[in-house]
């Protein structure tokens, strides 16, 4: 009897926010260019989701985004200065902060090359106009040049302390030195880019020093969100979290302060400490944030991130399938997170990373027409950027798998990952995970070479070059223990059991929490017929494993009690597996095969029955149910042939 252990199945698809798919997932653009790989848990079918890009553009610094308001403000400020001098400076505010133009389009670079020589310019011509300078900070400051930033604020600053009476702005002075120390700070965290935390003393300290300047000037509280934001760019997660949590119990209505937070608790699930805990509260700052602001861009896309890391991982596959109404959950947050990626998009439809992500939730939820057009977008409103590049080379290696002729398809894949290797910065890009896709390219050749093709020698070629890729993203990292789990699950689907093993072993002395490679390694210790391993190493990763992950696991140990015949065992687990995710199609199927083996004909084929009405393509169900079917009728007739005699 055909029966199916559910190797591709039991880790589920994320990114993420399993902390084991921290190359994956989904990470912070942390006001850069959005991440390139992502990602994310990794199923055992090697085909991980494209990345989900968190935008933290609006809600992430302080720095950045207050100076449409500021330039505004001041502007306001110094209509007692001449007429002349107001008007170049109110163009050169609304340049600044909308990129608002005359005449015909021209590219980004060209307009903020133009506004830095018309500013340089004011202040030369100008040197005692200390909003002039300041203006010119603004700008080096959103170019990320925070050197030249300094000296711009510097000179506003020594110009408004002169004791001249007709210079003496406060208000002014205080926003120059606000982001003079955010630029101070950002000059040094670029300096020491250490991920290490804070100190306890020194933590203490600087929470000390936060209630004091914020309570005597709340505008102080910039500078503070800035802090919160370079610990969180440098991973210093839990100190990040201290800083903003802090910060947003003396400021509440910080909008900016209340992102970042969201984006810290997220950040620290995959990358340090997964627990739902965390996650309730990442989803709860960005709850609060969209409730105060319902048209913030940043906020619709990183909830909708969110909702995408926790649930589009368990979106069932072919064979994995469960009974109607059993994924509510998880597809009713998909369509959340789709409603949010369109309202966002309304919001601000030149950003390419939200399309991308909006492409990854029509894919989840099967509008793969949709997700295409998607993808075709972002890719238009920003060609080279990798992260948009690898999730049109994912779109198209699934196309591919769905194509009647992927060949072309697979090597415009193979083609773009090639490109991302070659022409991306590594401190940008994750370049494992870029990798592991061109793997997954050579994967899906060799499928359909060992399903059309004969000639040994054109698989073993294909073969080769995916395991090389595979051990090429391990080398970027030796310590990822999502690759090497890649690796031991490819060598599983190859058979070669032993070697799978010595990958997946990798796999768990790399993350020793990862239930899924668990999972698959007792299912290589299985197919090479060590049982008393297998069960033992099953049980390890039921005590890890979430419920969303547990009825797979649950239903391979069932198959091993199975095979050893015993069958009251097999069936608790199945059943177990059963009440953790109802109508799950494998655990029916498997259920079945212990009837089978009781002679328990019919409850056998409501079983088969069952697995088929939740997944008409499982093909191991097909033909149980057609052997159970002919063994009924034999049994019936060789009844009838006793009675008669």
């Amino acid at each position: 009897m055909a029966e199916k252990l559910g190797a591709a199945e039991e880790s589920s698809n994320s990114k993420a926010f399993h902390h084991t798919a921290t190359k994956l997932v989904v990470l912070a653009d942390l006001n850069v260019d959005p991440p390139e790989a992502e990602a994310e848990e990794v199923d055992s079918s090697l085909v991980p989701p494209p990345p989900i890009t968190i935008q933290d553009k609006s809600s992430l610094s302080k720095d950045t985004d207050s100076i449409e308001g500021e330039s505004k403000k001041l502007n306001k400020l110094s209509k007692s200065r001449s007429r002349k001098t107001d008007s170049s400076l109110d163009c050169v505010a609304d340049v600044d902060g909308d990129q608002h133009v005359q005449g015909p389009p021209s590219s980004r670079e060209e307009k903020v090359s133009s506004v830095k020589t018309g500013l340089v310019h004011v202040a030369r011509k100008m040197p005692k106009n200390a909003h002039a300078h300041f203006i010119l900070g603004l700008m080096y400051q959103r170019l990320s040049q925070p050197q030249k930033a300094v000296l711009a604020y510097e000179k506003a600053e020594e110009i408004l302390l002169r004791p001249e009476a007709e210079i003496d702005r406060p208000e002014l002075l205080s926003l120059v030195q606000i982001h003079h120390a955010q630029c101070l700070i950002l000059e040094s965290s670029s300096e020491n880019s250490s991920d290490k935390e804070l100190e306890p003393h020194e933590l203490e300290e600087i929470l000390f020093k936060l209630k004091q300047s914020v309570r005597s000037d709340i505008r102080q509280t910039a500078v503070w969100n800035t802090l919160g934001f370079i610990l969180l760019k440098t991973g210093r997660m839990q100190s990040a979290i201290s800083v903003l949590s802090s910060l947003l119990s003396i400021a509440p209505e910080n909008y900016d302060c209340l992102g970042n937070l969201g984006i810290a608790y997220l950040q620290i699930i995959v990358t340090i400490l997964p627990c739902s805990g965390n996650l309730e509260l990442s989803a709860k700052c960005f709850q609060e944030l969209i409730l105060k602001d319902q048209n913030h861009p940043a906020a619709l896309v990183n909830y909708a991130a969110l909702l995408l890391c926790k649930y589009a991982s368990v979106v069932a596959g072919p064979g994995a399938i469960a009974a109607e109404g059993a994924l509510t959950d998880q597809i009713m947050a998909a369509n959340v997170a789709k409603e949010c990626l369109l309202a966002a998009v309304k919001a601000d439809s030149k950003s390419a990373h939200v399309w991308a992500n909006l492409a990854y939730a029509f894919s989840i939820s099967g509008d793969h027409r949709s997700s295409s057009k998607c993808l075709e977008k972002a890719a238009k409103l920003e060609p080279n950027c990798m992260s948009t590049r690898y999730a049109v080379a994912i779109h198209r290696i699934k196309e591919a798998e769905r194509s009647q002729d992927p060949t072309e398809l697979l090597s415009c894949a193979g083609n773009e990952m090639a490109s991302i290797i070659r022409d991306s910065d590594s401190s940008l890009v994750e370049i494992p995970i870029v990798w592991s896709g061109l793997a997954m390219v050579h994967k899906a050749q060799h499928e359909i070479a060992a399903a059309y093709e004969s000639e040994q020698n054109g698989l073993r070629e294909v073969e080769e070059r995916a395991v090389c890729s595979l051990k090429q993203a391990i080398a970027e990292d030796p310590n990822d223990a999502v690759q090497w789990h890649q690796l031991g699950v490819h060598s599983l689907c190859a058979r070669q059991f032993k070697t799978s093993q010595k990958y997946l072993k990798a796999a768990v002395a790399c993350d020793k929490d990862c239930s899924y490679a668990w999972s698959n390694l007792g299912v290589s210790l299985q197919l090479s017929e060590e049982p008393s391993q297998a069960e033992e190493v099953y049980k390890q990763a039921l005590s890890l494993a979430t419920t969303q992950q547990a009825h797979a696991i649950l239903s391979n140990l069932g198959i091993l009690y199975r095979h050893q015949k015993q069958y009251q065992r097999a069936k608790a687990m199945f059943t177990k597996s059963l009440e953790l995710q109802p109508g799950y199609a494998l655990a029916f199927n498997n259920l079945g095969l212990v009837f089978v083996a009781e002679g328990l004909l019919e409850e056998a084929k409501y079983c088969f029955d069952k697995a088929l009405q939740s997944d008409s393509l499982l093909d191991a169900a097909k033909s149980n149910l057609i052997k159970v079917v002919a063994m009924s009728k034999l049994c019936k007739g060789l009844s009838s042939c006793g009675l008669k005699e």
